[in-house]
């Protein structure tokens, strides 16, 4: 049976790095032995010049930059097609990149993973391989998100967006919806990250001032604590390969308002408040009855925490070495 390896080098790198932390602190595969920025455009080049002194090997390749070639034979990933489907997220450049380097991968790759079926859906679309070749392995979600435990203890109120300044995540339409919903100023929006200049500007012309509040930088260990003191998760972007938000908010008992589109309607299902993101009024009455509905954010609570029972890194963990295991 050949070894299995794996592309060490994306922690700290948000979604992508995590995925693959979470994967390999179970399923621990040795390094592959690559070195430099694993998004770099210019590291299929490295990758392939690596693996061809190599062999005896699958590669698993947890991000979605394959190598131009290889001896060995490798999966790698494509969490979403959000680079091409999204145009604030697109260029020229990216196109031509996607045209000649991803889609060579997915031809080449034994497999692609994936981690919904919405992205599933896409990646066929766009490639052209054999749906079978595509393998959806899902997210899982930390046991440090749990309703049981400490918060940050801010002095008021708060529906959290865990996003960040990315045009497709919907901040304005947030910000927008957040001021038709016209909630007492007790009750305020917290934006993780730092605020942008055109994000300060809306606000400002929206009279928010003291009601949107940007945490800055928080560590890892700090974001559990973010979201248990939330009265909600308001996520209603226009795009997601999966939306980890969701998920960790429904396992830290936390209602969540988000999107019906892309893979966050497949991934919420009926425990959460689904809207349409381009429907500034649906957003703001799905978030005053959930601010005023004390029953309501019961239930949804209960329903999240059902419905993440879905969502474990041990399950995803499986379904990558079942699926390596079968490389010859």
């Amino acid at each position: 049976m050949k070894r299995i390896v794996i592309d060490n080098r994306w922690s700290g790198t948000g979604g992508i790095g995590t995925f693959s932390a979470r994967v390999n602190a179970i399923n621990n595969y040795p390094d592959a032995g690559f070195h430099g920025a694993p998004y770099s455009p210019l590291d299929c080049i490295k990758t392939t010049l690596t693996l061809l002194l190599k062999k005896k090997r699958v590669v698993f390749f947890p991000g979605y930059i394959p190598p131009i070639f290889s001896r060995e034979p490798y999966a790698f990933t494509i969490h979403d097609l959000n680079h091409i489907d999204r145009p604030e997220n697109s260029s020229f450049i990216k196109r031509i990149f996607y045209r000649f380097v991803i889609l060579n991968g997915c031809r080449r790759a034994r497999y692609i993973f994936t981690v919904s079926e919405f992205s599933k859906k896409r990646i066929v679309e766009w490639s052209g391989v054999d749906i079978n070749k595509v393998i959806n392995v899902g997210n899982g979600v930390s046991e440090d998100f749990t309703p049981v435990g400490h918060t940050m203890d801010l002095p008021f109120d708060y529906f959290l967006c865990v996003s960040n300044r990315k045009a497709h995540k919907n901040e304005f339409g947030t910000i927008e919806a957040f001021k038709r919903a016209n909630l007492t100023k007790n009750v305020k929006l917290l934006f993780t990250g730092k605020i942008s200049p055109e994000i300060e500007q809306r606000i400002i012309n929206l009279g928010l001032r003291e009601q949107v509040v940007f945490t800055g930088y928080i560590k890892d260990e700090d974001l559990p604590k973010l979201y248990r003191g939330a009265r909600a998760l308001l996520f209603v972007s226009f795009y997601e390969g999966f939306g980890l938000p969701v998920i960790e908010a429904m396992a830290s008992g936390v209602p969540v308002i988000t999107s019906n589109n892309t893979s966050l309607g497949e991934v919420a299902g009926d425990a959460a408040q689904l809207v349409d993101p381009s429907n500034i009024d649906e957003i703001a009455n799905a978030i005053v009855n959930v601010n005023s509905n004390e029953s309501l954010r019961a239930q949804m609570k209960d329903n999240g925490l059902e419905r993440v029972k879905k969502y474990s890194w041990d399950i995803t963990a499986k379904r990558i070495d079942d699926v390596l295991n079968r490389v010859s």
